[in-house]
Formats: C-alpha cells, sequence, structure tokens
C-alpha cells in the first residue's frame, strides 16, 4: 500500500452552486502543492465570470481553496474537486492522496452543453432554456464530469472526451482510443495505449498497451480487495482481461482471462492459483485451445512494443 501524501495543496477557482447551496461543481486553473502565495489568483480574474445564471438556477462564484495536507479526509465537495484537478494536472499519482468516501460527498449533476444543473431542476432548466432559444442538451449524469471540461493535460490523445473522468492521471504520450476509458484515481505513468478500460485505482506503466476490449478489474462494486497494477512494457491483448497485478515486460494473450483465483498450469505441470503470480516479471499468459487450460511460462524478448512514432505526436 502507497503512503499518502501529506503536502499541502491550494486551488483558486470558480464554483456553481443552487440556491439551497449545493455544490455541483468547482473548477482551478490555479492550483499547486504547498502553501498558496500571496498573489496566486492574479493571473485570471474571476470576479467577472461570477454570475447567477438564471437559466440554470444556479450561482457561479470565486472559490479558494487550502488543504493542510492531502492524507486528511476530504471536507467537502470543493476539497474534492481540488483532489482530482490535482491527479488530472499530474500534481500527484493515483492511489496516494485520500479520497475516501469521495462518492459521498460528491453530487450526482446533469452535464449540459451549459454546464452543470442540478438533477431536480433538469426539466424547468430545458423549458427555460427553449424559451430563450438555446436548447440543452444532456452530456451525462454522473458525480464525476469529463476530464477534458475542467483539465486537458499536455501530451496527450483522447479520442472520445466521453470516456477518461476527471480524476484521470494521464502522462504525457499517453493515447486514449475512442473505446477506451479511464476512471478517477486511475490512469498512466508513462507512455501508453489505452484501448480497454482502467477501472478505479488502477495504474498502467511506461510502455504498456491495453488492447481493444481488454478490462482491468476495479474494486467499486463487487470486486476484490487488490487494486491491480500493469507494469512497464506489458500487452494486455484484445478482449483480454485481468484481476491480479502484472509485473513488467509481461504479456495476455487476446481473449485471456486471469483473475486471482484462476487456476493456472506452469510449464512443469504444477497448477496455482492466478493471485500466486500477481506482480511476477517476465511472464506469458494464455489459454491453451487444445487442452483448455489456462497457462503461464516465462518470457523473454519483445511483443513488439508501442509505435513509437504515434506516442511522440501526441
Amino acid at each position: 500500500m502507497t503512503s499518502l501524501r501529506t503536502d499541502a495543496a491550494y486551488g483558486r477557482g470558480l464554483a456553481t452552486r443552487t440556491p439551497d447551496g449545493t455544490i455541483l461543481d468547482a473548477w482551478f486553473p490555479v492550483l499547486g502543492l504547498g502553501q498558496a502565495p500571496a498573489d496566486a489568483a492574479s493571473q485570471f480574474d474571476f470576479a467577472s465570470a461570477c454570475t447567477v445564471d438564471q437559466l440554470r438556477n444556479v450561482e457561479v462564484y470565486e472559490v479558494a481553496c487550502d488543504i493542510a495536507s492531502l492524507a486528511d479526509p476530504i471536507a467537502d465537495a470543493v476539497d474534492a474537486y481540488l483532489r482530482l484537478h490535482l491527479l488530472s494536472n499530474r500534481f500527484v499519482q493515483p492511489r496516494t492522496i485520500n479520497l475516501d468516501g469521495i462518492f459521498g460527498i460528491l453530487n450526482n449533476v446533469a452535464w449540459t452543453t451549459a454546464g452543470p444543473v442540478a438533477i431536480g431542476e433538469l426539466d424547468a432548466a430545458k423549458l427555460r432554456h427553449r424559451a430563450a432559444g438555446k436548447p440543452l442538451n444532456v452530456l451525462g449524469v454522473d458525480k464525476f464530469p469529463r476530464m477534458v471540461d475542467y483539465v486537458t493535460p499536455s501530451g496527450v490523445r483522447i479520442a472520445d472526451a466521453d470516456r477518461v473522468r476527471l480524476g484521470a492521471h494521464l502522462s504525457e504520450g499517453t493515447t486514449v482510443m475512442h473505446e477506451g476509458f479511464c476512471n478517477f484515481n486511475a490512469g498512466t505513468l508513462g507512455t501508453a495505449m489505452v484501448e480497454g478500460r482502467i477501472s478505479a485505482g488502477v495504474v498502467m506503466g511506461d510502455g504498456s498497451d491495453l488492447g481493444g476490449g481488454a478490462s482491468v478489474m476495479g474494486t467499486l462494486s463487487g470486486g476484490g480487495t487488490e487494486v491491480i497494477s500493469i507494469g512497464e512494457r506489458c500487452l494486455v491483448g484484445a478482449n483480454a482481461g485481468i484481476g491480479i497485478s502484472l509485473g513488467d515486460d509481461c504479456v495476455v494473450a487476446a481473449g485471456c482471462y486471469v483473475t486471482a483465483g484462476s487456476k493456472v498450469t506452469l510449464p512443469d505441470g504444477t497448477v496455482v492459483k492466478g493471485k500466486e503470480l500477481s506482480g511476477v516479471n517476465n511472464l506469458m499468459f494464455w489459454l491453451n485451445t487444445e487442452t483448455g487450460r489456462l497457462e503461464a511460462r516465462p518470457r523473454s524478448g519483445t511483443w513488439g512494443e508501442l509505435n513509437v512514432e504515434l506516442h511522440a505526436s501526441n
């Protein structure tokens, strides 16, 4: 278990709240670790963007958030949004700050083309927008917004913005293809190709590829307790999946799913559970189509590696 960082952090920006004080979102274009400098917000005129939006029935107001320690519990929704911004801005890596209880702190919101709207206000807001000649489109209903509406990290490609949540950590050189997905408090730690699903808490090492339709088990709903990691220079093939961690230089063949309880046959005929191979370097997993057995063996060499030109153009 990674020790939680105890850094202080600060953010300056704008937040949206309903008349009853419910926080719908917060945006922090100014943020960092440590104590906020005296002129932290001087580069932006936040006051000019503060307003009461009658169509959405919300108030946009200037907000300052200071966190004494990122190991402390989340204080409120504004605090939660700052922590998610810190992750997506790469100030901190996944699993290094306290995000316990975040689902109970964030509010479920209708994310629209005009900004966040309270769920109970949505139909009335649609009507007001129609009357004003400004049709309102709903992009999603969730506790987490799209990352790119708040943070656009440098050196990445995201084919479908709907599939990356705020709080995802995408290192420079990462490509997320159309069917790729990255949850909050998860992501990449180097150049990577994401064509499958990265669940909350999962991290991928430098030079790794998560193939089309591939998935990595998470722990948010009905999963186990181990949070999965994919090491460096790994390949998880198309429609494959893992419920164990991979060490460096591992390959999971297309269509092969390895869980902690999977019975895996080794080259000497020994059968072990998948969890006994979790985190081991230089392994190849595949399904033997003649015997139907899930097998693993040591491997060396390269599986082909990432396309350097594709990721260098990010």
